[in-house]
């Protein structure tokens, strides 16, 4: 039980932190860390149904102002109903006031007990394009969302796409939901050594000239675009693609195959994290064509890595890569092979500098702090 009483103690929902490697828990980490970073009045207590995987874990830096709760609970059952309903009990018992849902998600039973309600919303593709999912989820991710909703005070949207969308699919009021774009890891920006850079590339065997796209490889994703892209690209050109394998990977296998691109398009999986930044800086330029994204961060590790990027048109990749990037239709290969020829031919050098600037706007501190304003703002309500 917390007991401090130097710090008014903050909830998170911590279960993609110590589950999820990319996606929702790396946004949980990464403004984890840089909330526990600030000075201020908040302490943060982070509510999981287990210590999930060690790897995860040891990266949210524990301090006197951030630590792990646990449900106690070794059945998946009763850990998911902890999390939905019994986690509001342990708050009320430590002190917690308010209570935030990282993941769009917020327990039942938190206006009942007093405790205000924040949630972090990243998208509703499960709505907006239901056809990727399978309908039983598309059932329990409206049922989830809907529900949270009546114990939300305030939504932080992480796009104003997300943002477009909530309005659009709820009566949630306008006035409550404020658009605080998520943190990147600012690792990115930090060029790796020439020994290490050589060290991953021969480990992975990487092509001495390629274009890259990361992002697990699903049919919404839309890398099929990419490779159809590659046959109008200088043929020492190279495909990589770093993201976990679905059914929808061996279409494109099988795509590139029958088209002669099979040896210029490689997939790899499970690539470690400390290795990642090596992938984004041999590379030529970057690719993202998904047809649907609530936000799209390998695009802004793209750009901090120094990438130019082209991206689809049509959700909230605009808003990602900024004004200086490259945008194709997510049907249009021919509009993607003129950028990248653009970009392998040119360089792209001040267009990248240009990207590089307008992606600071979504490094660590200044998200944190955003969402500190909120927490002030629902503390004072």
């Amino acid at each position: 039980m917390i007991n401090d009483r130097e710090y008014i103690p903050i909830g998170l929902d911590a279960k993609r932190i110590v589950a999820n490697a990319t996606g929702l828990g790396a946004y949980g980490r990464t403004l984890v860390n840089a909330l526990g970073a600030l000075p201020g009045r908040y302490r943060f207590l982070l509510y999981a149904p287990d210590g999930g995987r060690d790897s995860l874990r040891r990266q949210v830096k524990v301090s006197e102002k951030v630590e792990f709760a646990y449900s106690g609970h070794h059945l998946r059952l009763f850990k998911d109903l902890w999390r939905s309903r019994g986690v509001v009990a342990d708050a009320v018992r430590d002190g917690v006031r308010l209570y935030h849902g990282l993941s769009g998600e917020l327990p039942q039973g938190l206006h009942k007990a007093g405790i205000r309600g924040l949630m972090t919303v990243h998208d509703l593709i499960f709505m907006r394009h239901p056809e990727y999912y399978k309908p039983v989820d598309v059932w329990l991710y409206k049922r989830k969302f809907y529900q949270s909703l009546r114990e939300c005070d305030r939504i932080v949207a992480i796009s104003e796409c997300t943002k477009r969308d909530i309005l659009y699919y709820s009566d949630y009021p306008a006035d409550r939901i404020d658009v605080i774009y998520q943190s990147c890891d600012t690792r990115f920006r930090d060029p790796v050594s020439g020994e290490k850079n050589r060290e991953v590339a021969a480990r992975y065997g990487l092509p001495a000239r390629y274009v890259l796209n990361v992002g697990t490889v699903e049919e919404r994703k839309n890398v099929l675009l990419a490779v159809r892209a590659l046959r109008k690209l200088p043929a020492d050109v190279c495909l990589v693609v770093v993201g976990r394998h679905t059914s929808y990977e061996d279409d494109v296998r099988e795509w590139a195959a029958r088209n002669g691109l099979a040896d210029r398009v490689l997939f790899f999986e499970g690539v470690a994290n400390e290795d990642l930044p090596v992938f984004y800086q041999r590379a030529s330029a970057f690719v993202y064509p998904s047809r649907y994204e609530g936000f799209g961060i390998p695009v802004i590790e793209a750009i901090q890595s120094g990438l130019a990027v082209v991206a689809a048109k049509g959700s909230c990749l605009e808003e990602a890569g900024g004004p200086d990037s490259y945008y194709v239709d997510p049907d249009d290969a021919e509009g993607m092979a003129a950028a990248l020829n653009e970009i392998l031919a040119t360089g792209a050098e001040e267009r990248r500098a240009r990207a590089r600037q307008y992606v600071t706007r979504f490094e660590n501190t200044n998200v944190a702090q955003q969402i500190i304003g909120e927490y002030d703002r629902l503390m004072k309500e």
